[in-house]
């Protein structure tokens, strides 16, 4: 693999599990020193901690609730006090409450905007004071932004569409500074939390043009791109890697 992060530091939120530690591991192994946080499962984020470290790299895994908006900046200051700054922001937590609307709690809304739209915008504001130029900042988005074809999505859908019209104008404050910001947008993705072989998987199957779930490594390497100096000229973005969803 191309060390073309090379000491290059950075910080994914969410980076215990699923798509979160396939970009510490691709992090990793391009030669960046990672970060990650993890709200409830020490074990996972170990894992990927030493899976990062396994390749050479400093790694290390914070307890943080992405919700909590302290927490948050308390991540990136730490990130930055034991890695000696921050390059690259991966945002990446996010949590899906899928209901419909007549059966939808005001305490989910309020969760899943505060994890899924909040949280990007509190650690890249934290993370920005401490970029200099080439920064990267990164948001794990969905394609569901642009199409939500099933009852129950709706909030889900709204906040990662939300993260659409925040890049487009942090891009414009963070431009002059030479940092960039993107979204990528995955598609059905096979992890533990959302498998290829359910009865779920099953019914968003038909609404793509490859008829088959995307792997975490797949997404890790659109983010491991857009963190690269082959990114520079890259920024308000929002790139689908969906096999077609939203084709």
């Amino acid at each position: 693999m191309d060390l073309r992060l090379e000491n290059k530091r950075a910080l994914v939120t969410g980076g215990s599990r699923g798509i979160g530690a396939a970009i510490v591991k691709r992090l990793a192994s391009e030669g960046a020193h990672v970060a990650l946080t993890y709200i409830s499962n020490p074990d996972k984020a170990d894992e990927a901690v030493k899976a990062a470290q396994e390749l050479g790299v400093k790694a290390l895994a914070i307890q943080a609730d992405s919700a909590e908006a302290e927490a948050v900046i308390a991540a990136v200051e730490r990130t930055v006090r034991e890695l000696g700054g921050i390059d690259i922001l991966v945002n990446s937590a996010g949590i899906g409450v899928v209901a419909p609307i007549d059966d939808y709690r005001l305490e989910d809304f309020d969760r899943t905007l505060a994890v899924n739209v909040r949280a990007v915008f509190v650690a890249t504001q934290a993370a920005v004071k401490h970029m200099q130029e080439g920064g990267r900042i990164i948001n794990v988005g969905s394609c569901n932004a642009e199409r939500m074809p099933f009852v129950g999505g709706g909030v889900y859908a709204m906040s990662k569409a939300a993260l659409v019209g925040l890049v487009k104008g942090l891009a414009r404050d963070l431009g002059p500074r030479g940092i960039t910001i993107n979204n990528v947008q995955p598609g059905p993705t096979d992890t533990d939390m959302n498998p290829a072989n359910s009865d779920f998987a099953k019914m968003l199957l038909q609404f793509m043009a490859l008829p088959r779930y995307g792997t975490g490594d797949q997404i890790a390497s659109l983010v491991a791109y857009l963190a690269s100096p082959e990114a520079a000229y890259v920024t308000g973005a929002s790139l689908s890697i969906d096999g077609g969803f939203t084709a």
